[in-house]
């Protein structure tokens, strides 16, 4: 798509400016420090009117411009496909430096089209039954309600813990049943994919025996601090981040705890962490369906659910089968199964090589009922930002990788939202 208004970046287009009456809206701050936002006008589920604003540069102008376009009349479902390599071939191509510009036109219109969504989820609540509501109550008193089987001690932790999760609108784990997957990577790169898309993220790993996300952010030898009680994350480019590795004044050195320990401290990173309100928290979890995931479950009783990893192999799929199985006995929704290491990416002629085969991790979905998310390919670039600490689906966002990542992350962008238990129960009744 080529015209005068995507040639010249002097001139101002024709979509550039709010639009009154907007159907959805939304407003995206890039980790490059531009904000972008979109207006979107829906009439019978079609996009018919788009309009952008963006305080960035001229190649961040002829983004917006060009996503606006790509956007209208196409339906909700489309203009959500639309994704950076898109942007980039209806401006005719900008400068590798400014490929971020068409990344982030895309994102904020995608979350345009989220709260178009979320407007409606909320307009056909409006009219929700008195019963519902009454049960919405006693959940929240629940939480302040000490047990029988409680003491004092007990019941204040577990209000504080329900006070805290109460300001976080998602809950996920990453889960896997078998070590060397890439599940930590997922999870990073997951994370810092939510972010582009705008929203406010905390990452907590609860890996304790082999603590990785620390590397993968570049956050190696950082410390956190006690502030009113409270335990600080550690923040990068607005990722809030926890770790035991933030705590362990050796690197190198183990952790040797048994169960009731590391509970408690699973506990502690749940409660005492100030998260602050966060849109998701993505829990990265070590292999297996031991200790760490049973404790986040037991503790996080209201999860969105978990996103399953695993690579194409039969060996692979085998053990990840249980992972399905640990959540359907404690009634957690599986989000959906990742298919990671799905063909090698010649990092010369770009060709995909099935190294561990692939298509086993949709059969594994197809054949235990869960939704599958999609498959991700074993890309050199991937491995290599993981080891050298800078995220992939930043700085890689335009590859093939990176769309399959944004892929796997779309329907987690489109999770309904959910009243905080956190909220006021007579705001909730006004919303």
């Amino acid at each position: 798509m080529q015209d005068g208004s995507l040639t010249d970046v002097r001139v101002v287009p024709a979509s550039f400016g709010p639009l009154r009456g907007a159907s959805g809206n939304a407003r995206v701050t890039g980790p490059c420090g531009d904000t972008m936002e979109f207006w979107i006008h829906v009439e019978h589920g079609r996009i018919v009117r788009t309009t952008f604003t963006t305080d960035g540069c001229g190649h961040s102008t002829l983004a917006g411009s060009a996503c606006a376009r790509l956007a209208e009349n196409e339906t909700l479902e489309e203009a959500m496909r639309i994704g950076q390599e898109d942007v980039l071939a209806a401006v005719g191509g900008l400068p590798e430096e400014s490929h971020h510009c068409a990344l982030l036109a895309a994102n904020t219109l995608k979350q345009a089209v989220v709260d178009y969504s979320r407007r409606q989820t909320r307009r056909e609540e409006k009219a929700e039954p008195e019963a519902c509501s009454r049960s919405r109550e006693r959940d929240n008193l629940g939480a302040q309600t000490a047990r029988p089987e409680e003491g004092p001690h007990e019941s204040e932790e577990r209000q504080a813990l329900k006070r805290r999760l109460g300001h976080i609108q998602h809950k996920m784990l990453v889960l896997s049943g078998k070590g060397g997957v890439g599940k930590s990577t997922l999870a990073v790169n997951l994370a810092v994919s939510l972010l582009l898309a705008g929203k406010r993220v905390g990452l907590l790993d609860v890996d304790l025996h082999g603590p990785s996300v620390p590397r993968m952010l570049k956050l190696e030898g950082a410390s956190v601090e006690v502030r009113d009680g409270a335990i600080l994350p550690v923040v990068k480019a607005g990722l809030k981040v926890m770790s035991i590795g933030f705590l362990l004044s050796d690197p190198n050195g183990a952790v040797i705890w048994r169960g009731p320990m590391k509970a408690r401290v699973i506990e502690q990173f749940l409660r005492d962490v100030e998260w602050g309100d966060l849109d998701y928290l993505v829990i990265d979890s070590p292999p297996g369906t031991g200790d760490e995931p049973l404790s986040v479950c037991q503790l996080v009783d209201d999860a969105d659910g978990a996103v399953i990893v695993t690579t194409p192999q039969d060996v692979a799929t085998a053990n990840v089968r249980r992972s399905v199985r640990f959540c359907q006995d404690l009634h957690l929704s599986v989000l959906g199964v990742v298919e990671n290491m799905s063909g090698f990416v010649c990092p010369a002629c770009r060709a995909v090589t099935p190294v561990f085969g692939s298509g086993g991790g949709e059969r594994m979905a197809l054949e235990m009922g869960v939704p599958f998310l999609g498959r991700i390919p074993l890309d050199p670039a991937l491995t290599k930002a993981g080891d050298e600490g800078f995220p992939f689906s930043y700085h890689y966002g335009w590859s093939e990788t990176g769309h399959a990542m944004e892929r796997v992350i779309a329907p987690l962008l489109a999770l309904p939202e959910r009243p905080s238990r956190g909220e006021d129960i007579e705001e909730r009744r006004s919303k």
